[in-house]
């Protein structure tokens, strides 16, 4: 009798055991992961960001190995502007995937909105070499600029002007907080290497390519500052 009753607790252990294991093999079939995903789904419908987040956190300590939950983690602090933490948690997930065009570019992005210029060219150029974006060598010519590196900027700018599409791809500027103006890639790029030739010194060049950005533009505010700016000095 006594042998029995150790027989049917071995029993209950190995079950107990063989359970455990099973649910830390499938973490989704967890009660807990599945509470936690519950509550994230619902806080993301109500638009409460902060109750999402704490749950999607617990579901990435639930299941480290679903690279999804980093994305989704990313995309939430890159939406509203939460530019450390974007850059971080994109970091992680380039280390494990160094190919996610999606990362590479909140990692870029985040580097530029933090004003670490030099680190979000080098992103920005890693990028393009996987996407060949128009925008992409813009933002790379821009940040030459930033960085006082205008010769590199200029040859930047002149591939993306050699390029047709430059006429077509739109980009969008914010004149002010209520204002917004759709412009052309070209015009956007006339203006910048306007910007380069007035820091330059030659004056003539400036003004010939603002005039050139402004009407290309249509309307196009920043051109047209910088043109007026001209006469100022």
């Amino acid at each position: 009798m006594f042998k029995l009753m150790r027989f049917n607790l071995l029993l209950i252990i190995i079950t107990f055991v063989s359970f455990g294991a099973i649910a830390q093999s499938n973490p989704k079939e967890s009660e807990e992961y599945k509470l936690n995903k519950a509550v994230y789904l619902q806080a993301k419908k109500y638009n409460d960001i902060g109750v999402a987040k704490n749950a999607l956190y617990k579901l990435i300590v639930l299941d480290p190995n679903d690279a999804s939950l980093l994305d989704s983690l990313v995309l939430m602090y890159f939406d509203y502007n939460q530019h450390a933490p974007s850059l971080l948690v994109s970091m992680d997930i380039l280390k494990r995937d160094p190919g996610n065009l999606v990362a590479l570019e909140i990692s870029a992005t985040s580097y530029e909105n933090l004003q670490l210029y030099d680190k979000a060219l080098t992103a920005y150029e890693s990028l393009y070499l996987r996407n060949n974006n128009l925008y992409t060598m813009y933002k790379i010519s821009f940040l030459q600029f930033n960085l006082k590196r205008y010769s590199e900027s200029k040859t930047s700018a002149d591939i993306i002007l050699k390029n047709e599409k430059a006429e077509e791809f739109k980009i969008v500027f914010n004149p002010d907080r209520n204002t917004s103006e759709e412009v052309t890639m070209k015009a956007a790029v006339l203006n910048l290497k306007g910007l380069i030739a007035k820091q330059e010194g030659n004056k003539e060049e400036a003004r010939k390519l603002f005039t050139e950005a402004v009407a290309d533009g249509n309307p196009f505010t920043f051109a047209q500052q910088n043109l007026a700016s001209l006469d100022e000095n």
